[in-house]
């Protein structure tokens, strides 16, 4: 394998990106006029901004995105007991609000096209439980899921759709942005996201009663009286002013950031077209990502053997082949973050004996072992070999071309 000389400055996988004041300028602004808790001005313009950048009709600022999932579930009405369908390959804030609300998480299996919930295994989820009436739908790593086919199965069967946009702020699907075309639908402002507040979150909505009763709930639910009165449970979810005025001025950022981002997945695509490897997939005839991690798989013959564990993983290194162990630790080496793909909810400790439904009707508990070429479980297989590149958009084209080369010596 090549050597190369380690990065001075380590490369980011997705860190903020900060502009000349832009930012400070609102941030100031709620310092100078005391206005540093959880309301004012800067507050009332992210709200109103997202809604005619989004285009929905109503939304609530919140300290984080999963804060507003949370809120989402309590408005899909999901009791103790109840089971809800959601998105398998994902991070586990799209799913532990379903648990603080007592319900039980139904993992749908993932599809190759868009790495995204598998309409075909949605379908059979339903038969199986046709009661169920909540479906909560993750767009992986800014790329819209199969949505039309999604909703014409939760219509079906009379299902709420909780859309958890937290990764694709600013992708569309059909001209028509994430964010939009679920029930209760939720942003995030986290730190690594397309545009940061350094935390923060949206839930948005077309429905004004749920947006005040998500706002009601956000600040302790107090109820309207000259006391601190209460008549149900609450939450300390609202978003601060000094927040909501980072996030304010990085929302003239959003395209500029799309952009890059995009153009580094073009550069990716490009630079390793030779290597037995694709690109996380999206369906450029209907959608647009907003490209905010680009991810590479290994083709199936071209991976090397590796075996992971619980929290520890090893490889045997052989010519022409690779697995995402070997690439990431040899990124790591050369001071470059790379990750590896969400880990399944199904194969999650906590979760691995929730029910798991895949395209041929399977409602097994699944375990955490790993049949080579078992297509069936398309989340495990992306899982095994899939991963995510540096994405920051702070790096440049010759720093991308030397993380090319070192991919690409991982193969030699």
């Amino acid at each position: 394998m090549k050597e190369f000389k380690p990065f001075d400055k380590k490369i980011w996988l997705s860190s903020p990106t900060m502009h000349n004041g832009e930012e400070m300028k609102y941030v100031i602004d709620a310092y100078s006029t005391n206005w540093m808790s959880t309301v004012g001005e800067n507050i009332n313009e992210v709200e109103k901004i997202t809604c005619d950048i989004v285009g929905c009709k109503y939304s609530v600022a919140l300290s984080s995105g999963t804060s507003a999932l949370h809120l989402a579930i309590k408005l899909a009405g999901v009791k103790k007991g109840d089971k809800v369908f959601c998105s398998d390959m994902t991070f586990a804030a799209t799913v532990n609000p379903i648990v603080y609300e007592g319900g039980i998480p139904v993992f749908i299996d993932t599809e190759y096209d868009t790495w995204n919930m598998d309409p075909e295994a949605l379908e059979k989820a339903f038969e199986i439980y046709p009661d169920v009436k909540v479906v909560v739908v993750a767009h992986l790593y800014g790329t819209p899921a199969k949505i039309d086919e999604i909703k014409k199965i939760c219509k079906k069967n009379k299902a709420i759709i909780i859309e958890d946009a937290a990764e694709s702020l600013g992708a569309t699907y059909k001209n028509k942005m994430t964010g939009t075309f679920g029930d209760y639908n939720c942003i995030s402002f986290n730190g690594n996201k397309i545009i940061t507040g350094s935390s923060g979150g949206m839930l948005l909505t077309d429905d004004l009663q749920a947006c005040n009763k998500a706002r009601k709930w956000s600040t302790q639910s107090r109820e309207n009286a000259t006391w601190y009165q209460h008549e149900e449970i609450g939450y300390n979810y609202r978003m601060s002013n000094v927040i909501a005025g980072i996030v304010r001025g990085q929302y003239n950022y959003l395209e500029e950031h799309i952009s890059q981002k995009k153009v580094i997945y073009e550069r990716y695509e490009e630079g390793l077209k030779d290597l037995p490897i694709k690109m996380n997939p999206y369906d450029s005839k209907k959608s647009k990502p907003n490209f905010w991690l680009s991810c590479m798989i290994i083709d199936k013959n071209a991976m090397c053997k590796q075996v992971r564990g619980e929290k520890d993983s090893c490889y045997i290194s052989e010519k022409g082949k690779s697995c995402p162990t070997e690439i990431l630790e040899t990124l790591a080496k050369y001071n470059v973050e790379g990750r590896p793909i969400w880990k399944p909810m199904h194969m999650q400790p906590i979760y691995r004996n929730n029910p798991f439904i895949t395209k041929n009707g399977n409602g097994r508990a699944c375990t955490n072992a790993y049949i080579d070429g078992n297509e069936e479980d398309a989340g495990m297989d992306i899982f095994q070999r899939g991963l995510c590149l540096p994405s920051d958009n702070k790096m440049t084209k010759q720093q991308q071309d030397i993380i090319i080369e070192i991919i690409k010596s991982c193969f030699e």
